[in-house]
């Protein structure tokens, strides 16, 4: 990557971080990276799959595979802390998980293409709206658009901060956990604060499946028999005095690294949910919100990614660990050869979601030289147009 073409993408990156849109609102970033697709000479721009979804095609016309390179829209609904120039100005909104730099280095790979001819096959990159919660993948994989790119190998990546920047970690198998966001609702009945014994009231619930829920799953060895389970919210009651609580809300994190342990977690969970709301004469609800699938990297995926790091001179460990995060990612998996790898941030960068984390403006030429191996690997050497 030239020096230019650095400065063009980093000047991208600190605009869209000034405004970030959340999850299922990614209209302006979608519509502004569809021009930038298009100025790069993208055969086809596709807008609004799945949503705000954008995929350019780079097409050789030749027969062979098509190669797809995802990154995601949007940001996340909390508020940045940055002294930057470019910090965000929307309240309570930020760039705080790296998708803006994510976005860069795959529009990076746009630019290579424009300067270069593909021998074979196709391109598909792909900017995925709503990752954060989990929704996008899902709907942009099942919009009919979907059936005109649909890809045989699938790439992505996400930053990492605690490994050394510009450094690769790469898992084959199982990469990132399933998890879901498990909300359940205890319902009573009200009374007055002086006879609170003339109502039911949820709080000795509530206070007996927090501590409870939170001991089925205690996390340890990142193996198939992990599972992690994560108190993140509750509420009791209104904010009064003169009423005893008739409603409760527990929200819990379940966490696991594979699908089959999540759902003997959630059936471990309701239970213990029902024979407590049971004991307590309470009514209950349970739904779930945020669900990701686990995400299980491909073999021939894995290859071509170590490889790559290999072409390209970065530092690539392979690693039997998957990360404890979750990414819908691994949605691309059921009908791609796909893999996601690990970018260094850096030892002491700031983590992801923490409202001073911001995306180092270097790491988008490696990410790029990555993407552009992998599918030189796949195609075949690009050639100068």
């Amino acid at each position: 990557m030239t020096p230019d073409t650095l400065a063009r993408l980093t000047r991208l990156r600190h605009e869209l971080h000034q405004y970030p849109e959340i999850s299922g609102q990614e209209e302006q970033t979608a519509a502004r990276i569809a021009d930038e697709l298009r100025a790069r000479g993208a055969d086809q721009v596709l807008t609004g799959i799945g949503g705000h979804g954008v995929a350019g095609v780079f097409d050789s016309e030749q027969a062979g595979p098509t190669v797809a390179v995802r990154c995601e829209l949007d940001g996340l609904p909390i508020q940045e802390i940055s002294d930057a120039d470019y910090a965000s100005r929307v309240p309570g909104k930020g760039h705080l998980c790296g998708h803006d730099g994510h976005m860069m280095m795959v529009l990076g790979v746009a630019e290579q293409l424009a300067q270069s001819r593909l021998k074979a096959g196709r391109v598909v990159l792909i900017f995925q709206p709503a990752e954060e919660n989990g929704q996008g993948a899902i709907a942009f994989r099942a919009d009919p658009k979907f059936v005109e790119i649909a890809p045989d190998y699938v790439f992505s990546l996400h930053n990492l901060p605690g490994l050394a920047q510009g450094d690769v970690l790469l898992c084959e198998g199982p990469a990132n956990c399933a998890s879901r966001g498990m909300k359940i609702v205890l319902t009573g009945k009200t009374s007055h604060a002086a006879a609170p014994q003339d109502g039911v009231s949820p709080a000795a619930a509530l206070a007996s499946l927090m501590p409870q829920l939170a001991g089925l799953g205690r996390g340890g060895s990142l193996d198939v028999d992990f599972a992690l389970t994560t108190v993140t919210h509750a509420n009791l009651g209104e904010p009064t005095f003169g009423i005893a609580p008739g409603r409760a809300e527990l929200w819990v994190t379940l966490r696991t690294v594979a699908n089959a342990r999540m759902q003997a977690l959630m059936n471990e969970a309701e239970a213990l949910v029902a024979q407590v709301a049971s004991d307590q004469g309470l009514g209950y609800e349970i739904s779930y919100e945020d669900v990701f699938e686990a995400c299980v990297n491909a073999p021939e995926a894995v290859d071509i990614l170590s490889q790559s790091c290999t072409e390209t001179g970065v530092t690539c460990e392979l690693t039997p660990s998957p990360q404890k995060f979750s990414e819908d990612f691994g949605q691309f998996g059921k009908s791609a050869k796909s893999a996601m790898f690990w970018l260094g941030s850096g030892m002491d960068h700031p983590q992801l979601h923490n409202p001073d984390y911001d995306f180092p403006d270097a790491l988008i030429p490696i990410g790029t030289g990555i993407f552009t191996a992998a599918i030189q690997l796949v195609l075949g050497p690009l050639s100068p147009r």
